[in-house]
C-alpha cells in the first residue's frame, strides 16, 4: 500500500517531470501551473500543495539540474584515471552540452535576476548569485549552483592552484557559457568560424595550462 508520503512525493516527482518536458518543449513561457498539473495527470489543486506558483516549480527544475550536473562534474573531478586537463574540458563541455541538447533549460539555469539583500558578493561568487536561478524563491537553485560551484572549483585547482582558481574558474565559465550561447544564436557557424565547440573548449583549456606555465616560468626567473 502507497503511503501518504510516498504518494506525494510520486506527485512531486510527475509534476517536476512534466514542467522540465513542458519547458523542454517551448521555454518558460510553456510552462503554466494548469498545464504541468494536466500532463502530470492530477488535479487541479494538486500542484499548488507542493509549488507556490511557476517560479518555485521553476526553481526546483533548475535546482534539479544543477545537482545534476554537479553530479556529473564530481563524478570527473574523483576519476583517478583521468588527467587534471581532461577533467576540466570534461566538466566544461558537460556544461555545453547542456545549451545544445537543452537550450531552454540552459537559459533557465543562466537566467539573471537583480541582486537581493546579501548577493553582492565579491568574485565567482557574485556571478553564480546573479546568474543561477529563475526569479522567485531562490534559495534551492543557489544551492545546487553553489554545489556545481564547488566542484568546478576543485576541478580547476590542480590546474591553476587555489589562490588563481576563482579567477581562471570565472574566466572558464564565461568563456563556455559563450560557446553555448554562440551556438543557441546560430552565430558559430563553421562556414565563417571553421572550428566547433568542443575545439573552442580545447582551446580554452590549452590557454589556461599555457597561461599557468608562462606565469610559473616567470615566477621562477625573478
Amino acid at each position: 500500500m502507497v503511503t501518504r508520503a510516498e504518494s506525494a512525493a510520486l506527485t512531486r516527482r510527475a509534476l517536476l517531470d512534466a514542467a522540465a518536458e513542458l519547458l523542454d518543449l517551448g521555454g518558460p513561457e510553456a510552462v503554466t501551473v494548469r498545464e504541468v498539473g494536466a500532463r502530470a495527470g492530477v488535479t487541479r489543486g494538486a500542484p499548488y500543495r507542493h509549488f507556490a506558483d511557476k517560479d518555485s516549480l521553476l526553481t526546483a527544475v533548475a535546482a534539479e539540474n544543477w545537482e545534476r550536473i554537479g553530479d556529473q562534474v564530481h563524478a570527473l573531478r574523483t576519476d583517478p584515471a583521468l588527467a587534471d586537463s581532461e577533467r576540466l574540458r570534461r566538466a566544461l563541455r558537460a556544461l555545453v552540452r547542456v545549451g545544445q541538447d537543452q537550450p531552454h533549460l540552459y537559459q533557465l539555469l543562466f537566467r539573471r535576476r537583480g541582486p537581493g539583500p546579501g548577493q553582492r558578493g565579491e568574485g565567482f561568487d557574485r556571478v553564480r548569485r546573479q546568474l543561477c536561478g529563475p526569479a522567485g524563491d531562490p534559495a534551492a537553485a543557489d544551492r545546487a549552483a553553489g554545489r556545481f560551484q564547488d566542484e568546478f572549483l576543485a576541478v580547476v585547482t590542480p590546474l591553476v592552484g587555489e589562490q588563481n582558481a576563482g579567477r581562471y574558474g570565472a574566466l572558464l565559465l564565461a568563456g563556455a557559457h559563450g560557446i553555448a550561447g554562440m551556438e543557441f544564436s546560430g552565430h558559430l557557424a563553421p562556414d565563417t568560424w571553421h572550428t566547433t565547440a568542443d575545439e573552442l573548449v580545447d582551446t580554452l583549456v590549452r590557454v589556461v595550462e599555457d597561461g599557468e606555465r608562462r606565469t610559473g616560468r616567470a615566477a621562477a626567473g625573478r
